[in-house]
């Protein structure tokens, strides 16, 4: 799954600023480290599925098979950290978000109106964390039933676990699922890259960001960073306050 949600589990508690500039506010490293090794095996998934399509021929199967167990293993970590360590309902969509969504639909539309900022995730994150749920667990559960027909040293091949029909609709729901990876990937670049969201993804890779920006983009109310609206000469964030 790659999970786009990861930028904003700060483990910071304060936010030391000089106008536009802020230290302390540390993206968890552990968050981090789970979002660019999410990242780096689905990149090899998508390439080592689509290339030979293309007519672009090499030994794809025995990498292909490998990053699907690193993403495997990488999304039972990362559900074990978020139920335990972090607030795990914090990321999901319900009918509480829907003043919130009309709201930003009207800020888009360049509309300047007083409803509701996200709290720690905003509401496209959790809308593209809970499309990259359904797409990923369809793409690991019929990828790690597939595995069974691959020659591996980690168990027998059983090419015959299935019937024929079943095993002709869990290739069609491996197809499936990967295309629609293929579409969010591309979605999840293409934003993270735009000029407007480029904090977002400066916040991933250094681990931070400035305190106007969570003033300005989150709702301190829904997400308390604690030390927040102190002044620039607040202390560093202990670790036992990390959010």
């Amino acid at each position: 799954m790659e999970i786009a949600d990861e930028w904003v589990r700060f483990a910071g508690a304060a936010l030391i600023d000089q106008d536009d500039v802020a230290v302390g506010a540390e993206l968890a490293l552990v968050a981090r480290l789970f979002h660019w090794v999410m990242a780096a095996a689905m990149f090899v998934l998508l390439f080592t599925a689509f290339l030979p399509i293309v007519g672009i021929q090499f030994a794809w199967v025995k990498w292909h098979w490998i990053a699907g167990l690193v993403l495997t293993a990488s999304i039972v970590f990362h559900i074990i950290h978020a139920s335990f360590w972090l607030d795990f309902w914090s990321i999901w969509v319900g009918p509480k978000d829907i003043p919130e969504f009309k709201a930003e639909i009207l800020r888009e539309l360049g509309h300047d109106v007083p409803g509701p900022k996200p709290g720690k995730y905003p509401l496209g994150n959790r809308l593209y964390h809970l499309a990259i749920v359904v797409t990923g667990f369809l793409v690991v559960g019929t990828g790690m039933f597939m595995l069974v027909r691959v020659r591996t040293p980690l168990f027998a091949r059983n090419p015959y676990l299935f019937s024929d029909s079943t095993w002709g609709w869990t290739y069609v729901g491996h197809g499936l699922a990967g295309v629609g990876l293929v579409g969010l990937v591309i979605a999840h670049v293409y934003f993270a890259v735009r000029p407007e969201k480029w904090w977002i993804t400066k916040g991933m890779i250094f681990g931070w960001i400035t305190r106007r920006q969570y003033l300005q983009y989150h709702e301190p109310s829904r997400w308390a960073v604690p030390g927040a609206g102190a002044s620039a000469s607040a202390a560093p964030p202990k670790p036992s306050e990390r959010v």
